[in-house]
């Protein structure tokens, strides 16, 4: 009798706790771009890039976003925007932030990773939309480092598809800039 009832115990005891583990997972956190081509819809993965994630939702947070454009557009690579507004004004930053390419993420199609410069901690707002999968953009690629994804996205690859469409061409320094600025209009975080 008495183990029946261990048992019994033990049973509802997991039970309990495995149904109180779902209940309390957190969703994914979403983030909308509108664009003026369409909306584009982020999800972050906070558990695998909590510095990179915390680090975007502050400028989107502030409005950093609204009114900057992908400013560079490679079809077969990737979308790159986030740091220049229409009129290719540099926006002030915060201060850069650590890599975490090194999370198990891959910079495959659809992902949603930092740009940088050579430093691999250089990080600040600007991200790029990858086209395909960039095998050569993970870690331990470019000299030991990579590129952190930190998200993808869910919804509007359809609109990311059709930036790849628009020509592009010279502006001053700048390369592969869309001739028809492509804006981001609002980034909206997404109630959960």
């Amino acid at each position: 009798m008495r183990p029946l009832i261990l048992f019994l115990m033990l049973s509802l005891t997991s039970s309990y706790s495995f149904s109180t583990e779902n209940k309390t997972s957190t969703p994914q956190t979403k983030v909308k771009l509108q664009t003026t081509l369409g909306d584009i819809v982020i999800e972050l993965n906070s558990q695998k890039a909590p510095v990179t994630v915390s680090n975007f939702l502050k400028y989107v947070e502030t409005g950093f976003y609204n009114g900057t454009t992908f400013h560079r557009i490679i079809p077969g690579f990737m979308a790159q925007g986030g740091g220049f507004d229409v009129n290719f004004q540099k926006k002030s930053t915060l201060n850069p932030i650590k890599n975490e390419s090194n999370n198990g993420l891959k910079n495959n199609r659809g992902t949603i990773s930092m740009a940088r410069t050579g430093n691999p901690d250089s990080a600040t707002a600007q991200f790029f939309i990858n086209y395909t999968d960039n095998n050569s953009l993970n870690y331990p690629a470019q000299r030991g480092s990579g590129y952190a994804v930190f998200g993808k996205v869910i919804e509007g690859m359809d609109i990311v598809d059709q930036m790849a469409k628009v020509p592009t061409g010279n502006h001053g320094r700048f390369q592969n800039v869309p001739k028809t600025a492509i804006v981001i209009e609002k980034a909206l975080l997404l109630t959960q």
